[in-house]
Protein backbone atom coordinates (compact mmCIF):
# COMPACT_ATOMS: atom_id res chain seq x y z
CA UNK A 1 0.00 0.00 0.00
CA UNK A 2 1.11 3.53 -0.71
CA UNK A 3 2.17 4.80 2.71
CA UNK A 4 0.75 8.22 1.86
CA UNK A 5 -2.71 6.95 0.96
CA UNK A 6 -5.33 9.11 2.65
CA UNK A 7 -2.94 12.03 3.26
CA UNK A 8 -3.00 13.52 -0.22
CA UNK A 9 -5.72 15.97 0.78
CA UNK A 10 -5.56 18.61 3.48
CA UNK A 11 -8.70 17.79 5.42
CA UNK A 12 -9.91 17.00 8.91
CA UNK A 13 -10.85 13.37 9.34
CA UNK A 14 -13.84 12.54 11.49
CA UNK A 15 -11.66 10.13 13.47
CA UNK A 16 -7.99 9.12 13.48
CA UNK A 17 -7.17 5.74 15.02
CA UNK A 18 -3.57 5.32 16.23
CA UNK A 19 -2.39 1.75 15.65
CA UNK A 20 -3.56 -0.89 13.21
CA UNK A 21 -3.73 -3.74 15.71
CA UNK A 22 -6.92 -5.76 16.03
CA UNK A 23 -8.63 -3.44 18.54
CA UNK A 24 -7.75 -0.37 16.50
CA UNK A 25 -9.16 -1.98 13.36
CA UNK A 26 -12.31 -3.18 15.15
CA UNK A 27 -12.87 0.35 16.45
CA UNK A 28 -12.25 1.86 13.03
CA UNK A 29 -14.63 -0.61 11.35
CA UNK A 30 -17.52 0.28 13.65
CA UNK A 31 -16.91 4.03 13.35
CA UNK A 32 -16.63 3.84 9.56
CA UNK A 33 -19.80 1.76 9.29
CA UNK A 34 -21.56 4.36 11.43
CA UNK A 35 -20.92 6.99 8.77
CA UNK A 36 -17.68 8.60 9.96
CA UNK A 37 -14.68 9.20 7.71
CA UNK A 38 -11.95 7.26 9.52
CA UNK A 39 -8.17 7.10 9.07
CA UNK A 40 -5.99 4.42 10.69
CA UNK A 41 -2.31 5.34 11.07
CA UNK A 42 0.13 2.48 11.65
CA UNK A 43 3.88 2.85 12.27
CA UNK A 44 4.83 -0.44 10.60
CA UNK A 45 4.61 -1.12 6.88
CA UNK A 46 1.87 -3.67 7.61
CA UNK A 47 -1.22 -3.76 9.81
CA UNK A 48 -1.90 -6.24 12.56
CA UNK A 49 0.00 -5.16 15.67
CA UNK A 50 0.42 -8.33 17.75
CA UNK A 51 -1.83 -10.31 15.36
CA UNK A 52 0.31 -10.59 12.24
CA UNK A 53 1.50 -13.23 9.79
CA UNK A 54 4.81 -12.57 8.06
CA UNK A 55 7.07 -14.57 5.76
CA UNK A 56 10.53 -14.21 7.29
CA UNK A 57 12.07 -17.15 5.46
CA UNK A 58 10.94 -18.38 2.02
CA UNK A 59 7.74 -20.42 2.07
CA UNK A 60 7.06 -20.16 5.83
CA UNK A 61 4.37 -17.91 7.26
CA UNK A 62 4.95 -17.01 10.90
CA UNK A 63 2.34 -15.95 13.47
CA UNK A 64 4.88 -13.61 14.98
CA UNK A 65 3.26 -12.69 18.29
CA UNK A 66 -0.34 -13.87 18.90
CA UNK A 67 -0.57 -17.45 17.74
CA UNK A 68 -3.99 -18.96 18.57
CA UNK A 69 -7.56 -17.78 18.26
CA UNK A 70 -10.52 -18.19 20.62
CA UNK A 71 -11.25 -15.00 22.53
CA UNK A 72 -12.35 -12.99 19.49
CA UNK A 73 -15.98 -12.14 20.11
CA UNK A 74 -18.39 -13.89 17.73
CA UNK A 75 -20.68 -10.84 17.84
CA UNK A 76 -17.92 -8.74 16.31
CA UNK A 77 -17.12 -11.41 13.74
CA UNK A 78 -20.75 -11.35 12.60
CA UNK A 79 -21.15 -7.56 12.69
CA UNK A 80 -18.07 -6.97 10.56
CA UNK A 81 -18.68 -9.99 8.27
CA UNK A 82 -15.17 -11.30 8.80
CA UNK A 83 -15.77 -14.77 7.29
CA UNK A 84 -16.80 -13.00 4.07
CA UNK A 85 -13.38 -11.34 4.11
CA UNK A 86 -11.51 -14.62 4.50
CA UNK A 87 -11.36 -15.37 8.23
CA UNK A 88 -11.59 -19.07 9.05
CA UNK A 89 -10.77 -20.57 12.45
CA UNK A 90 -9.85 -24.27 12.73
CA UNK A 91 -10.38 -25.82 16.17
CA UNK A 92 -7.67 -27.74 18.01
CA UNK A 93 -7.98 -31.50 17.96
CA UNK A 94 -5.92 -32.23 21.03
CA UNK A 95 -2.97 -31.27 23.17
CA UNK A 96 -0.58 -32.75 25.71
CA UNK A 97 1.55 -32.20 28.77
CA UNK A 98 4.73 -34.31 28.67
CA UNK A 99 6.01 -35.73 31.93
CA UNK A 100 9.63 -36.17 32.90
CA UNK A 101 9.22 -39.93 33.27
CA UNK A 102 8.47 -40.33 29.55
CA UNK A 103 4.68 -40.37 29.75
CA UNK A 104 2.18 -37.67 28.76
CA UNK A 105 -1.27 -36.39 29.69
CA UNK A 106 -3.39 -35.95 26.57
CA UNK A 107 -6.11 -33.36 26.02
CA UNK A 108 -9.02 -34.21 23.75
CA UNK A 109 -11.90 -32.15 22.42
CA UNK A 110 -14.35 -34.81 23.55
CA UNK A 111 -15.26 -34.34 27.22
CA UNK A 112 -15.59 -38.08 27.94
CA UNK A 113 -12.28 -38.93 26.27
CA UNK A 114 -10.68 -36.18 28.31
CA UNK A 115 -12.15 -37.64 31.47
CA UNK A 116 -10.92 -41.16 30.64
CA UNK A 117 -7.42 -39.79 30.14
CA UNK A 118 -7.52 -38.20 33.59
CA UNK A 119 -8.62 -41.54 35.04
CA UNK A 120 -5.38 -43.04 33.71
CA UNK A 121 -3.60 -40.88 36.32
CA UNK A 122 -6.26 -40.58 39.02
CA UNK A 123 -9.85 -41.82 39.21
CA UNK A 124 -10.51 -39.22 41.86
CA UNK A 125 -9.36 -36.44 39.52
CA UNK A 126 -11.46 -37.84 36.70
CA UNK A 127 -14.50 -37.59 38.95
CA UNK A 128 -13.52 -34.06 40.01
CA UNK A 129 -13.21 -32.92 36.39
CA UNK A 130 -16.99 -32.62 35.96
CA UNK A 131 -17.26 -30.52 39.11
CA UNK A 132 -14.34 -28.34 37.99
CA UNK A 133 -15.86 -27.80 34.53
CA UNK A 134 -19.22 -26.92 36.07
CA UNK A 135 -17.75 -24.37 38.49
CA UNK A 136 -15.53 -22.67 35.89
CA UNK A 137 -18.43 -22.54 33.43
CA UNK A 138 -20.56 -20.88 36.11
CA UNK A 139 -17.90 -18.19 36.52
CA UNK A 140 -17.78 -17.74 32.74
CA UNK A 141 -21.53 -17.23 32.61
CA UNK A 142 -21.25 -14.55 35.27
CA UNK A 143 -18.46 -12.54 33.61
CA UNK A 144 -19.04 -13.16 29.89
CA UNK A 145 -22.00 -10.75 29.48
CA UNK A 146 -19.80 -7.98 30.93
CA UNK A 147 -17.23 -8.24 28.15
CA UNK A 148 -19.30 -6.27 25.65
CA UNK A 149 -20.63 -3.71 28.15
CA UNK A 150 -18.93 -0.53 29.29
CA UNK A 151 -17.89 -0.80 32.93
CA UNK A 152 -19.93 1.52 35.17
CA UNK A 153 -18.34 4.37 37.10
CA UNK A 154 -19.27 3.65 40.74
CA UNK A 155 -18.75 7.31 41.68
CA UNK A 156 -21.17 8.59 39.04
CA UNK A 157 -24.87 9.38 39.43
CA UNK A 158 -25.52 9.33 35.69
CA UNK A 159 -28.51 7.14 34.78
CA UNK A 160 -26.42 4.82 32.59
CA UNK A 161 -23.86 4.21 35.35
CA UNK A 162 -26.57 3.63 37.93
CA UNK A 163 -28.29 1.25 35.54
CA UNK A 164 -25.09 -0.72 34.96
CA UNK A 165 -24.42 -0.91 38.69
CA UNK A 166 -27.94 -2.22 39.19
CA UNK A 167 -27.31 -4.76 36.41
CA UNK A 168 -24.17 -5.96 38.20
CA UNK A 169 -26.02 -6.04 41.51
CA UNK A 170 -28.87 -8.11 40.06
CA UNK A 171 -26.42 -10.59 38.54
CA UNK A 172 -24.63 -10.99 41.85
CA UNK A 173 -27.89 -11.17 43.81
CA UNK A 174 -28.98 -13.98 41.50
CA UNK A 175 -26.27 -16.19 42.96
CA UNK A 176 -26.79 -18.33 46.00
CA UNK A 177 -24.87 -17.44 49.18
CA UNK A 178 -22.42 -20.25 48.44
CA UNK A 179 -21.96 -19.12 44.83
CA UNK A 180 -21.33 -15.53 45.99
CA UNK A 181 -18.59 -16.70 48.32
CA UNK A 182 -17.04 -18.91 45.65
CA UNK A 183 -17.10 -16.06 43.11
CA UNK A 184 -15.37 -13.61 45.43
CA UNK A 185 -12.76 -16.22 46.34
CA UNK A 186 -12.25 -17.18 42.71
CA UNK A 187 -11.49 -13.63 41.60
CA UNK A 188 -8.78 -13.19 44.23
CA UNK A 189 -7.18 -16.61 44.82
CA UNK A 190 -4.19 -18.22 43.13
CA UNK A 191 -4.64 -20.79 40.39
CA UNK A 192 -2.63 -23.21 42.56
CA UNK A 193 -5.03 -22.92 45.51
CA UNK A 194 -8.04 -23.10 43.20
CA UNK A 195 -6.88 -26.30 41.51
CA UNK A 196 -5.95 -27.88 44.85
CA UNK A 197 -9.65 -27.83 45.69
CA UNK A 198 -10.37 -30.23 42.80
CA UNK A 199 -7.31 -32.27 41.84
CA UNK A 200 -4.53 -34.26 43.49
CA UNK A 201 -2.25 -35.09 40.52
CA UNK A 202 0.62 -32.73 39.64
CA UNK A 203 0.41 -33.12 35.89
CA UNK A 204 -3.36 -32.56 35.83
CA UNK A 205 -3.01 -29.40 37.90
CA UNK A 206 -0.16 -28.24 35.66
CA UNK A 207 -2.36 -28.87 32.63
CA UNK A 208 -4.97 -26.36 33.87
CA UNK A 209 -2.58 -23.93 35.57
CA UNK A 210 -1.02 -22.78 32.31
CA UNK A 211 -4.09 -20.64 31.55
CA UNK A 212 -3.66 -18.88 34.89
CA UNK A 213 -0.12 -17.66 34.24
CA UNK A 214 0.15 -17.21 30.49
CA UNK A 215 1.03 -13.65 29.57
CA UNK A 216 1.12 -12.38 33.15
CA UNK A 217 3.97 -11.48 35.48
CA UNK A 218 2.68 -13.79 38.19
CA UNK A 219 3.38 -17.38 39.21
CA UNK A 220 0.81 -20.11 39.80
CA UNK A 221 0.95 -19.47 43.54
CA UNK A 222 0.30 -15.72 43.16
CA UNK A 223 -3.12 -14.40 44.23
CA UNK A 224 -5.31 -13.36 41.30
CA UNK A 225 -4.15 -15.97 38.81
CA UNK A 226 -7.40 -17.94 39.04
CA UNK A 227 -9.15 -15.07 37.20
CA UNK A 228 -6.51 -15.15 34.45
CA UNK A 229 -7.54 -18.78 33.83
CA UNK A 230 -11.14 -17.60 33.45
CA UNK A 231 -10.08 -14.91 30.98
CA UNK A 232 -8.67 -17.61 28.71
CA UNK A 233 -11.57 -19.99 29.28
CA UNK A 234 -14.23 -17.58 27.96
CA UNK A 235 -13.40 -17.93 24.29
CA UNK A 236 -15.15 -20.10 21.75
CA UNK A 237 -14.68 -21.61 18.32
CA UNK A 238 -17.81 -22.39 16.27
CA UNK A 239 -19.96 -22.15 19.39
CA UNK A 240 -17.76 -24.47 21.47
CA UNK A 241 -17.04 -22.50 24.67
CA UNK A 242 -13.49 -22.84 25.96
CA UNK A 243 -12.21 -24.18 22.62
CA UNK A 244 -9.09 -22.81 20.90
CA UNK A 245 -8.03 -22.92 17.29
CA UNK A 246 -5.82 -21.60 14.52
CA UNK A 247 -6.74 -18.79 12.16
CA UNK A 248 -6.11 -20.23 8.69
CA UNK A 249 -3.15 -18.32 7.28
CA UNK A 250 -1.85 -17.39 10.73
CA UNK A 251 -3.09 -14.77 13.15
CA UNK A 252 -2.59 -12.10 10.53
CA UNK A 253 -5.71 -13.52 8.90
CA UNK A 254 -7.74 -11.87 11.69
CA UNK A 255 -6.37 -8.41 11.04
CA UNK A 256 -6.32 -8.88 7.24
CA UNK A 257 -10.05 -9.61 7.40
CA UNK A 258 -10.61 -6.59 9.65
CA UNK A 259 -8.62 -4.35 7.30
CA UNK A 260 -10.57 -5.66 4.30
CA UNK A 261 -13.89 -5.05 6.10
CA UNK A 262 -12.76 -1.53 7.00
CA UNK A 263 -11.69 -0.67 3.46
CA UNK A 264 -14.86 -2.19 2.00
CA UNK A 265 -16.88 0.33 3.98
CA UNK A 266 -14.70 3.22 2.78
CA UNK A 267 -12.02 3.46 5.46
CA UNK A 268 -8.41 4.48 4.86
CA UNK A 269 -5.24 2.93 6.30
CA UNK A 270 -1.83 4.62 6.22
CA UNK A 271 1.11 2.35 6.98
CA UNK A 272 4.64 3.57 7.66
CA UNK A 273 3.06 6.42 9.62
CA UNK A 274 4.46 6.52 13.16
CA UNK A 275 2.73 9.00 15.46
CA UNK A 276 5.09 11.28 17.37
CA UNK A 277 2.38 12.94 19.46
CA UNK A 278 -1.29 13.80 19.66
CA UNK A 279 -2.07 17.36 18.61
CA UNK A 280 -3.89 19.05 21.52
CA UNK A 281 -5.28 22.57 21.42
CA UNK A 282 -7.30 24.17 24.22
CA UNK A 283 -7.62 20.85 26.02
CA UNK A 284 -9.01 18.98 22.99
CA UNK A 285 -7.42 16.50 20.59
CA UNK A 286 -7.23 18.00 17.10
CA UNK A 287 -5.25 15.33 15.26
CA UNK A 288 -1.82 13.75 15.29
CA UNK A 289 1.71 14.74 14.36
CA UNK A 290 3.77 12.05 12.62
CA UNK A 291 7.42 11.31 13.34
CA UNK A 292 8.39 13.19 10.18
CA UNK A 293 6.58 16.32 11.36
CA UNK A 294 3.46 16.03 9.20
CA UNK A 295 0.23 17.11 10.90
CA UNK A 296 -3.00 15.22 10.22
CA UNK A 297 -6.15 16.96 11.40
CA UNK A 298 -8.90 14.97 13.08
CA UNK A 299 -12.10 15.83 14.91
CA UNK A 300 -11.31 13.07 17.39
CA UNK A 301 -8.42 10.68 18.06
CA UNK A 302 -8.58 7.08 19.27
CA UNK A 303 -5.45 5.42 20.65
CA UNK A 304 -4.98 1.67 20.35
CA UNK A 305 -1.62 2.00 22.14
CA UNK A 306 -1.42 0.97 25.79
CA UNK A 307 -2.24 3.51 28.48
CA UNK A 308 1.39 4.23 29.37
CA UNK A 309 2.49 4.71 25.77
CA UNK A 310 -0.54 6.89 25.06
CA UNK A 311 -0.30 9.28 27.99
CA UNK A 312 3.38 9.19 28.90
CA UNK A 313 4.73 9.40 25.33
CA UNK A 314 2.06 10.65 22.92
CA UNK A 315 0.44 13.37 25.06
CA UNK A 316 2.33 16.25 26.69
CA UNK A 317 2.37 16.10 30.48
CA UNK A 318 0.94 19.62 30.80
CA UNK A 319 -2.31 18.47 29.17
CA UNK A 320 -3.05 15.90 31.90
CA UNK A 321 -4.07 16.14 35.57
CA UNK A 322 -1.38 15.17 38.07
CA UNK A 323 -3.50 12.48 39.73
CA UNK A 324 -4.26 10.89 36.36
CA UNK A 325 -0.56 10.84 35.44
CA UNK A 326 0.33 9.28 38.79
CA UNK A 327 -2.22 6.51 38.31
CA UNK A 328 -1.04 5.86 34.76
CA UNK A 329 2.54 5.55 35.97
CA UNK A 330 1.40 3.11 38.67
CA UNK A 331 -0.64 0.96 36.28
CA UNK A 332 1.06 -2.45 36.22
CA UNK A 333 2.42 -3.37 32.78
CA UNK A 334 5.19 -5.90 33.41
CA UNK A 335 6.69 -7.95 30.64
CA UNK A 336 6.93 -11.64 31.43
CA UNK A 337 7.04 -13.54 28.15
CA UNK A 338 8.72 -13.99 24.79
CA UNK A 339 8.23 -15.88 21.55
CA UNK A 340 10.39 -18.30 19.60
CA UNK A 341 9.03 -19.04 16.11
CA UNK A 342 10.65 -21.93 14.28
CA UNK A 343 10.58 -23.15 10.68
CA UNK A 344 11.11 -26.94 10.52
CA UNK A 345 12.00 -29.15 7.57
CA UNK A 346 9.78 -31.96 8.90
CA UNK A 347 7.34 -32.72 11.70
CA UNK A 348 9.25 -33.23 14.97
CA UNK A 349 8.94 -36.61 16.65
CA UNK A 350 8.04 -37.02 20.31
CA UNK A 351 8.69 -40.65 21.33
CA UNK A 352 6.15 -40.41 24.17
CA UNK A 353 3.30 -39.84 21.69
CA UNK A 354 1.66 -42.44 19.45
CA UNK A 355 2.30 -41.76 15.78
CA UNK A 356 -0.40 -39.55 14.19
CA UNK A 357 -1.84 -38.78 17.63
CA UNK A 358 -4.38 -35.89 17.58
CA UNK A 359 -2.46 -34.22 20.39
CA UNK A 360 0.02 -32.95 17.77
CA UNK A 361 -2.84 -30.78 16.52
CA UNK A 362 -3.10 -28.68 19.65
CA UNK A 363 -0.92 -27.06 22.30
CA UNK A 364 1.85 -29.02 23.99
CA UNK A 365 3.72 -28.35 27.23
CA UNK A 366 6.69 -29.80 29.06
CA UNK A 367 6.13 -28.28 32.52
CA UNK A 368 4.42 -31.09 34.39
CA UNK A 369 4.08 -29.66 37.89
CA UNK A 370 3.12 -26.48 39.71
CA UNK A 371 6.51 -26.53 41.39
CA UNK A 372 8.34 -26.27 38.06
CA UNK A 373 6.13 -23.35 37.02
CA UNK A 374 6.82 -21.53 40.27
CA UNK A 375 10.57 -22.11 39.93
CA UNK A 376 10.44 -20.64 36.42
CA UNK A 377 8.72 -17.60 37.93
CA UNK A 378 11.44 -17.36 40.59
CA UNK A 379 13.95 -16.77 37.78
CA UNK A 380 11.82 -13.89 36.47
CA UNK A 381 11.70 -12.30 39.94
CA UNK A 382 15.51 -12.53 40.06
CA UNK A 383 15.76 -10.69 36.71
CA UNK A 384 16.64 -13.75 34.59
CA UNK A 385 14.87 -15.62 31.84
CA UNK A 386 13.73 -19.03 33.07
CA UNK A 387 16.37 -21.73 32.92
CA UNK A 388 13.55 -24.31 32.75
CA UNK A 389 10.89 -22.28 30.94
CA UNK A 390 7.21 -22.95 30.57
CA UNK A 391 6.40 -23.33 26.85
CA UNK A 392 3.04 -23.20 25.15
CA UNK A 393 4.07 -24.95 21.94
CA UNK A 394 1.87 -25.37 18.87
CA UNK A 395 2.43 -26.63 15.33
CA UNK A 396 -0.41 -24.98 13.37
CA UNK A 397 0.72 -26.55 10.10
CA UNK A 398 -0.68 -29.89 11.32
CA UNK A 399 -4.09 -28.35 10.56
CA UNK A 400 -3.23 -25.41 8.30
CA UNK A 401 -0.93 -26.36 5.40
CA UNK A 402 -0.94 -22.78 4.05
CA UNK A 403 1.78 -21.72 6.51
CA UNK A 404 4.67 -23.88 5.22
CA UNK A 405 5.84 -25.70 2.07
CA UNK A 406 4.58 -29.30 1.62
CA UNK A 407 6.06 -31.65 4.20
CA UNK A 408 7.51 -28.81 6.28
CA UNK A 409 6.14 -27.21 9.42
CA UNK A 410 5.94 -24.02 11.45
CA UNK A 411 6.20 -24.19 15.25
CA UNK A 412 5.26 -21.37 17.61
CA UNK A 413 6.58 -21.33 21.19
CA UNK A 414 5.15 -18.87 23.69
CA UNK A 415 7.65 -18.68 26.54
CA UNK A 416 7.35 -17.84 30.23
CA UNK A 417 9.27 -16.22 31.81
CA UNK A 418 11.28 -13.42 30.25
CA UNK A 419 11.86 -10.23 32.28
CA UNK A 420 11.65 -6.77 30.69
CA UNK A 421 15.25 -6.20 31.80
CA UNK A 422 18.00 -8.74 32.45
CA UNK A 423 19.55 -8.20 35.88
CA UNK A 424 18.40 -4.58 35.69
CA UNK A 425 19.91 -3.80 32.28
CA UNK A 426 18.59 -3.83 28.73
CA UNK A 427 18.54 -7.06 26.75
CA UNK A 428 21.50 -7.72 24.46
CA UNK A 429 21.70 -9.95 21.40
CA UNK A 430 23.70 -12.43 23.48
CA UNK A 431 20.87 -12.51 26.05
CA UNK A 432 18.38 -13.13 23.26
CA UNK A 433 20.47 -16.05 22.01
CA UNK A 434 20.69 -17.50 25.52
CA UNK A 435 16.92 -17.17 25.92
CA UNK A 436 16.39 -19.03 22.63
CA UNK A 437 18.81 -21.76 23.67
CA UNK A 438 16.83 -22.40 26.88
CA UNK A 439 13.77 -23.04 24.70
CA UNK A 440 15.47 -25.26 22.12
CA UNK A 441 17.24 -27.27 24.83
CA UNK A 442 13.98 -28.06 26.55
CA UNK A 443 12.27 -29.17 23.33
CA UNK A 444 15.27 -31.30 22.37
CA UNK A 445 15.00 -33.21 25.68
CA UNK A 446 11.61 -34.56 24.55
CA UNK A 447 12.20 -34.64 20.78
CA UNK A 448 15.46 -36.29 19.65
CA UNK A 449 16.91 -34.74 16.50
CA UNK A 450 14.88 -31.57 16.92
CA UNK A 451 17.85 -29.24 16.38
CA UNK A 452 18.61 -30.86 13.03
CA UNK A 453 15.10 -30.03 11.78
CA UNK A 454 15.43 -26.27 12.35
CA UNK A 455 15.50 -24.23 9.13
CA UNK A 456 15.06 -20.75 10.60
CA UNK A 457 14.13 -19.08 13.90
CA UNK A 458 12.64 -15.76 14.95
CA UNK A 459 13.31 -14.89 18.61
CA UNK A 460 11.32 -12.18 20.35
CA UNK A 461 12.15 -11.10 23.88
CA UNK A 462 10.31 -8.24 25.65
CA UNK A 463 12.80 -5.94 23.90
CA UNK A 464 11.57 -6.93 20.44
CA UNK A 465 7.92 -7.02 21.51
CA UNK A 466 8.16 -3.42 22.71
CA UNK A 467 10.23 -2.08 19.81
CA UNK A 468 8.39 -3.87 17.00
CA UNK A 469 4.84 -4.29 18.31
CA UNK A 470 4.64 -1.32 20.70
CA UNK A 471 3.82 -3.42 23.78
CA UNK A 472 5.28 -1.67 26.84
CA UNK A 473 7.78 -4.06 28.47
CA UNK A 474 6.47 -6.72 26.08
CA UNK A 475 3.27 -7.24 28.11
CA UNK A 476 0.82 -8.95 25.76
CA UNK A 477 -2.28 -7.81 27.71
CA UNK A 478 -1.27 -4.10 27.83
CA UNK A 479 -1.54 -4.40 31.61
CA UNK A 480 -1.90 -7.06 34.29
CA UNK A 481 -5.30 -8.78 34.53
CA UNK A 482 -5.39 -8.59 38.33
CA UNK A 483 -8.54 -7.76 40.31
CA UNK A 484 -7.32 -4.21 41.04
CA UNK A 485 -7.02 -3.57 37.28
CA UNK A 486 -10.38 -4.88 36.06
CA UNK A 487 -13.79 -3.38 35.28
CA UNK A 488 -14.03 0.26 36.48
CA UNK A 489 -10.37 0.23 37.55
CA UNK A 490 -9.08 -0.50 34.05
CA UNK A 491 -6.93 1.36 33.20
CA UNK A 492 -7.46 3.84 36.07
CA UNK A 493 -10.44 4.85 38.22
CA UNK A 494 -12.57 7.53 36.61
CA UNK A 495 -11.36 6.72 33.09
CA UNK A 496 -12.59 3.17 32.53
CA UNK A 497 -15.10 4.19 29.86
CA UNK A 498 -12.60 4.67 27.00
CA UNK A 499 -12.45 8.46 27.47
CA UNK A 500 -9.49 10.49 28.72
CA UNK A 501 -8.85 13.85 30.41
CA UNK A 502 -8.24 15.32 26.94
CA UNK A 503 -11.47 16.09 25.12
CA UNK A 504 -11.89 14.06 21.93
CA UNK A 505 -9.09 11.63 22.83
CA UNK A 506 -10.26 8.06 23.44
CA UNK A 507 -8.64 4.72 24.27
CA UNK A 508 -9.53 1.42 22.59
CA UNK A 509 -6.62 -0.90 23.37
CA UNK A 510 -6.26 -3.83 25.74
CA UNK A 511 -5.36 -1.53 28.64
CA UNK A 512 -9.11 -0.84 28.78
CA UNK A 513 -12.00 -3.07 29.84
CA UNK A 514 -12.26 -6.06 29.44
CA UNK A 515 -8.52 -6.53 28.84
CA UNK A 516 -6.08 -8.35 26.60
CA UNK A 517 -6.05 -11.17 24.13
CA UNK A 518 -7.26 -11.08 20.52
CA UNK A 519 -10.80 -10.33 21.65
CA UNK A 520 -11.85 -7.09 19.93
CA UNK A 521 -14.19 -6.11 22.77
CA UNK A 522 -12.22 -2.99 23.84
CA UNK A 523 -12.27 -1.67 20.27
CA UNK A 524 -15.98 -2.32 19.84
CA UNK A 525 -16.95 -0.93 23.26
CA UNK A 526 -14.89 2.21 22.69
CA UNK A 527 -16.66 2.78 19.37
CA UNK A 528 -20.02 2.53 21.13
CA UNK A 529 -19.00 5.22 23.63
CA UNK A 530 -17.63 7.50 20.89
CA UNK A 531 -20.88 7.23 18.93
CA UNK A 532 -22.89 7.99 22.06
CA UNK A 533 -20.84 11.14 22.62
CA UNK A 534 -21.32 12.19 19.00
CA UNK A 535 -25.04 11.54 19.24
CA UNK A 536 -25.24 13.87 22.25
CA UNK A 537 -23.29 16.65 20.54
CA UNK A 538 -24.99 16.41 17.14
CA UNK A 539 -28.70 16.79 16.54
CA UNK A 540 -28.65 15.53 12.94
CA UNK A 541 -27.03 12.12 13.29
CA UNK A 542 -27.53 9.73 10.39
CA UNK A 543 -29.54 6.54 11.15
CA UNK A 544 -26.34 4.67 10.27
CA UNK A 545 -25.00 5.62 13.72
CA UNK A 546 -27.19 2.95 15.29
CA UNK A 547 -24.97 0.07 14.13
CA UNK A 548 -23.87 -0.83 17.68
Amino acid sequence: MDPHEGRTEMKAWDAIVIGGGHNGLVNACYLQRAGLDVLVVEKNDWVGGAATSRELTPGFLYSNCSYVCSLFRPEIMRDLELPRFGLQVIAYEGGAVFTQDGDYLANYRDHHAHRREFARFSRRDAEAYDRYSRDVTRQCRFIQPLLMRTAPDPTSFKPRDLGELLYLGRKFAGLSAEEMALTLRFWTMSISDFLDEYFETDVIKANFALSGIIGTALGPMSPGTAYVLLHHYMGEVDGSVGAWGYARGGMGAVTRALAASFRASGGTICTGAEVDHVLVRNGKARGVVLAGGEEIQGKLVVSNADVKRTFLKLVEEKELPDIFLRRVRNFKIRGSSGKVNIALDSLPEFPALPKDSPVYRGDMHFTDSMERMERAYDDWKAGRWSADPFLDMVIPTTLDPTMAPPGKHFMSCFVQYAPPKVNGRDWTDADRDGFAESVISQIAEYSPGFRDRIVHMEVRTPRELEAEVGLTEGNIFQGELTFDQLLFNRPVPGYAQYRSPVGGLYMCGSSTHPGGGVMGAPGRNAAAEILRDLAKSTSHMSPAHDVI
